[in-house]
C-alpha cells in the first residue's frame, strides 16, 4: 500500500498544470488527478454486498473505516481483468467521502498543462452525459479522463446535490443578478444550473472550463459597462480542461477591473492543503460539493451590496 502524500501532488498554485495517474482497464488508458487519490494498492478480498448497486463490488476495511469498491470495468462495459491477482484499488476522497476504484494497472504519474486537455468528443464519449470530462494528450498517448464525480453520483445519488436541501433557505425572491459558472461536469453543471434556478437565481452563465469563462470575462471588460452588468458572482470548479479554477482565481484576482469580482470555489477537491492554495490566489469563498444551500447562501452574502433595494 502507497499512500500519495500532498506534498508530493500540490503545484504551484495557478500554474494550470496538474498531474495525471494513469491507469488501464482491459487494455485502455484513463487517468485520473492525482489530487483526488489518496493511495493505491493491491487488491484485496472484499465483501459482497446484497442488494447493492451492480457496478459496487463490495467493500473492504483497510484501517478504521469502510470502503466502498466500485469495479470500473463493470461500469464502462469493458473485460474483466486477465491477470485479476495483479489488480489494483485507487482510494480516492470526493466530498469527503472514500471510494476504491477498482483498476488492472496504473502505469505512473505524469505532470500536464490543461491546456493539453481537450474536451471529449460528445459522439464517441456518450453525448453531453458523457463519463468523459476530457482528453489529455501525453508523449503521444491519449488518455481519457474520467468523470469520477459522475460515477459516484450515479452509484450513489445520495452524495451529488440534493434540491431538498435548498428547503432549508425558506421563501426565495426572483434575482436578476449575473452568476457565471464554471464547471466541466455535465450532469453537475445541470444541477447547479438547476439549484440556483430554483433559488431565484434566474441569470445564469455556464461555461465548460475556466478558459471559457475567462474568455467571457476579458468580453465583459472590453464592453466598457460595469462589470457587474455582466456578472455579479463567479462560481467555479478547480478540475477543468483548458484552464483550471486556480488558474482562473489567480487571472481574477490580478485584474484591476476584476479583481472585486466574488469568486467562490466549489469542488469535491476542498481539503485542508486545497483550501490553503484557494486562500493564497484570493479566492473569496471554498466550499465541498455537493453543499448547494451553503453555496446560494454565500451568492448571497457576496452579491447583496449590488442591490440593497431588491433582497434575493
Amino acid at each position: 500500500m502507497r499512500e500519495v502524500k500532498q506534498t508530493e501532488i500540490l503545484l504551484e498554485s495557478g500554474t494550470n498544470e496538474l498531474e495525471i495517474m494513469e491507469f488501464t482497464i482491459a487494455g485502455e488508458l484513463f487517468g485520473i488527478n492525482v489530487a483526488k487519490v489518496r493511495e493505491i494498492m493491491m487488491a484485496v478480498p472484499i465483501k459482497r454486498m446484497q442488494q447493492s448497486h451492480p457496478d459496487v463490488e463490495g467493500v473492504f476495511r483497510p484501517r478504521d473505516e469502510v470502503v466502498t469498491v466500485i469495479d470500473l470495468a463493470q461500469y464502462l462495459g469493458l473485460p474483466p481483468s486477465e491477470f485479476p491477482e495483479r489488480d489494483i484499488f485507487i482510494i480516492t476522497t470526493f466530498n469527503n467521502l472514500d471510494f476504491a476504484f477498482h483498476v488492472h494497472t496504473v502505469v505512473g504519474i505524469d505532470r500536464i498543462s490543461w491546456t493539453r486537455m481537450q474536451k471529449p468528443d460528445p459522439l464517441i464519449y456518450g453525448g453531453n452525459e458523457g463519463v468523459a470530462t476530457g482528453i489529455a494528450e501525453f508523449e503521444g498517448r491519449l488518455i481519457t479522463i474520467l468523470d469520477f464525480e459522475k460515477i459516484i453520483a450515479e452509484i450513489n445519488p445520495q452524495t451529488s446535490i440534493q434540491f431538498s436541501d435548498l428547503d432549508k433557505l425558506g421563501e426565495r425572491r426572483r434575482s436578476e443578478k449575473p452568476i457565471l459558472i464554471a464547471e466541466d461536469s455535465m450532469l453537475l453543471g445541470k444541477l447547479i444550473l438547476e439549484s440556483l434556478h430554483r433559488s431565484g437565481y434566474v441569470n445564469t452563465i455556464k461555461c465548460d472550463n475556466g478558459q471559457e469563462a475567462w474568455d467571457f470575462l476579458c468580453e465583459a471588460k472590453a464592453s466598457g459597462d460595469p462589470i457587474e452588468s455582466h456578472v455579479a458572482c463567479i462560481v467555479s470548479d478547480i478540475e477543468m480542461p483548458q484552464m483550471d479554477g486556480h488558474r482562473l482565481t489567480k487571472l481574477v484576482k490580478e485584474d484591476q477591473v476584476l479583481r472585486l469580482t466574488p469568486l467562490i470555489l466549489f469542488s469535491s477537491l476542498i481539503n485542508d492543503a486545497m483550501r490553503l492554495k484557494g486562500e493564497e490566489l484570493g479566492a473569496d469563498a471554498q466550499i465541498s460539493k455537493p453543499e448547494i444551500a451553503r453555496l446560494v447562501s454565500l451568492i448571497d452574502e457576496l452579491t447583496a451590496h449590488l442591490d440593497e433595494s431588491d433582497p434575493v
